[in-house]
């Protein structure tokens, strides 16, 4: 029996792809609800992922961005990126296009994660940068700079505690003092280049505009004041001081420019000095200081036709010390002549042929007063030139028998920015208990034959516990350490000064600012020198021991101490210590308010002067060289009869002690 068969071929084939086609419609079906719900529960993960990559740190990603940071930003701009497009496409799609869901979602996570740790690190970096270039080297003031590149670039930095506390306090400066900061030096520049462009301010717009304004914001004190300063060429200032390595033979004078001349600051870490305004200050910066306090003068003009004095800043004493100790006398003298031969031909001179003109000789008068052609002799040539003579020479110690130089007081190592800081110094000084009765900082001079200093270090170790020595022997640094010599005062009620290498000493300033009473020994030692700073009657802020009385051995300088009444000590002390502001030149960035300092005095008298010599010049007054002799008398004691000091001024014995 043949058999028939259930379904025909053509049959067989319809059912074999409809069954192929249900079991893949299943499989679909069911491949599609799971993938539904892993969409649903995975795109929640990822927006999560999302939200915290972008909102943990957007100001800060944002930041990157807008700086431009080729690598953190283009790495994170990526990230972004690829995280939109296959987070907002089907995980199927992602999948059957050769994708490994899962492995998608640990690079999204790992993007977001390691885009958010390097964009952190970078402005870490950044902050670091800020923080290095703000207080790396030491120049903390620019810290407002900082904040304003900060702000421009718009980047969100935290306040960062863990800077020292010095800088975050300057970081938050008050605007009215961050306005008497003084001008900041570049530190991209070697230490001694950037001392050097510290001092050097040549004159420019900015200057002629200062002095404008300050002339015209005070035009009723500036009536009969008002000062104009030439504006030499840089050879006879700003060349020295870019050269100031060559302006000593033995030592680099370049630290000591820094800070306008008042040189490095002094820490306070035996609590001896203030913790503000102390400074390592070279006695020969002068120059220096007076011509940036000089540019601070509240009655500058630019109109030299209203002034009543000319400035001339000339650093002489910088100058003439590279040729002390040099035997070629047409180097000693070449810059002294260049500088008159340009005066003479300047208007404002042969207005009143110098006389209304001043300048700063920072040395002693002696370093410019050669009077012979000799290659041997000390010093130049400057004081006795024709012109000079002619003009006001400010010095630290003048001639006794010259009418043309004026002493004014010694730098000292106290620079105050304020008048507060001068009160605080000097009611300290009233409330310390001197231990000894005097004390005495030097060295003997064996090769000068009239000296006392031998007889004084010999008396001073006489009396023991009531003087307290400090001698000066060569190879010691004692006597030139700031802290040594101010405690040492700062115990002793009174200070013996007695000549030097000069008649005076910068020891005498450095004892009256420690309150301690100055013992002199001749009177061109203060006496006939600082008119204009100390009082004429001497015998209110000091004692006087006659020179050649220690020399005879007739006076026990112990005894004539003890024997002085106490009341008269604390007169005496009392005085000296209100002398204390105008011995000091305060900081010309900040300025004393109330009272004058050595620079204010030093105008007040240059004004004074220049007044007198006009008043006697339109007289027809002349001044001779008989009247030159007697200048200390007639000067101190407004006579030029016998006194009984003669004997110290006796110019054809002329000694330097």
């Amino acid at each position: 029996m043949k058999k028939v068969p259930i379904l025909k071929k053509g049959c067989s084939k319809f059912w074999y792809f409809t069954v192929v086609f249900l079991l893949w419609f299943l499989l679909l079906y069911f491949f599609f609800n799971s993938g539904s719900k892993l969409d649903k529960k995975d795109d929640f993960l990822l927006k999560h992922h999302y939200d915290n990559f972008v909102d943990t740190d957007e100001s800060s990603f944002g930041g990157v961005n807008r700086n431009s940071n080729e690598e953190t930003g283009h790495v994170a701009s990526d990230s972004i990126m690829d995280m939109d497009t296959k987070a907002t496409g089907n995980p199927v799609d992602n999948f059957f296009t050769g994708g490994d869901w899962d492995k998608y979602l640990r690079e999204v996570s790992n993007a977001g994660k390691e885009s958010k740790h390097e964009n952190q690190i970078h402005l870490t970096e950044n902050e670091a940068r800020s923080i290095n270039k703000v207080f790396g080297e030491g120049n903390r003031e620019e810290s407002g700079n900082a904040r304003s590149t900060a702000r421009e670039n718009q980047v969100k930095k935290p306040f960062d505690h863990s800077l020292p506390r010095e800088a975050r306090r300057r970081r938050v400066k008050k605007p009215a003092r961050e306005k008497r900061v003084k001008k900041q030096v570049d530190h991209s520049l070697p230490r001694e280049e950037k001392v050097i462009e510290e001092v050097i301010e040549q004159p420019n717009k900015e200057d002629q505009i200062r002095r404008q304004t300050n002339s015209d914001s005070h035009p009723e004190s500036c009536v009969g004041r008002y000062i104009y300063i030439h504006n030499l060429p840089s050879r006879f200032n700003g060349d020295l001081v870019r050269h100031c390595q060559s302006l000593n033979e033995w030592s680099n004078m370049c630290p000591y420019l820094s800070n306008f001349g008042f040189g490095p600051q002094l820490k306070n870490s035996e609590r001896t000095l203030s913790n503000t305004g102390w400074y390592d200050t070279n006695q020969f910066m002068l120059e220096i200081i007076f011509h940036h306090k000089m540019k601070q003068y509240k009655c500058l003009t630019n109109d030299s036709s209203l002034a009543s004095a000319i400035f001339v800043p000339y650093y002489s004493g910088l100058d003439v010390a590279r040729y002390l100790w040099n035997a070629d006398k047409k180097m000693k003298d070449y810059y002294s002549r260049h500088l008159v031969k340009w005066l003479r031909e300047s208007p404002e001179w042969k207005r009143l042929w110098g006389s209304d003109h001043f300048m700063v000789a920072g040395r002693i008068t002696w370093d410019f007063r050669r009077l012979t052609n000799n290659n041997n002799d000390w010093g130049n040539q400057l004081m006795i030139l024709p012109e000079s003579r002619n003009m006001t020479v400010l010095t630290i110690e003048s001639s006794p028998w010259n009418n043309n130089d004026f002493a004014v007081p010694y730098p000292t190592y106290f620079h105050p920015s304020s008048d507060n800081e001068v009160f605080q110094w000097q009611n300290r000084m009233r409330r310390l208990k001197r231990q000894f009765l005097f004390s005495f900082a030097g060295g003997p001079r064996p090769d000068l034959p009239d000296s006392i200093r031998t007889d004084i270090i010999e008396q001073c170790q006489a009396a023991r516990e009531k003087c307290l020595l400090l001698e000066c022997i060569t190879g010691s640094s004692n006597c030139y350490e700031p802290v040594n010599l101010m405690k040492m005062f700062q115990s002793s009620t009174f200070c013996l000064q007695p000549p030097g290498d000069s008649y005076t000493r910068r020891s005498t300033f450095d004892s009256i600012l420690a309150g301690c009473i100055p013992v002199f020994f001749h009177p061109g030692s203060s006496y006939a020198q600082y008119l204009w700073h100390f009082p004429r009657d001497y015998t209110k802020y000091s004692v006087f021991i006659p020179a050649n009385k220690i020399k005879d051995e007739k006076v026990s300088i112990e005894r004539t101490l003890s024997r002085i009444p106490i009341q008269r000590v604390w007169a005496m002390r009392e005085e000296v210590i209100k002398l204390i502001p105008g011995m000091v030149y305060a900081d010309p960035s900040y300025g004393l308010e109330t009272l004058k300092d050595a620079f204010d005095l030093t105008i007040d008298g240059v004004l004074e002067r220049v007044e007198k010599i006009k008043m006697d010049i339109k007289a027809g007054k002349n001044f001779s060289e008989d009247i030159e002799e007697y200048t200390w008398k007639k000067n101190l004691f407004g006579t030029e009869g016998k006194h009984e000091w003669d004997h110290f001024f006796d110019r054809s014995k002329m000694i330097m002690y």
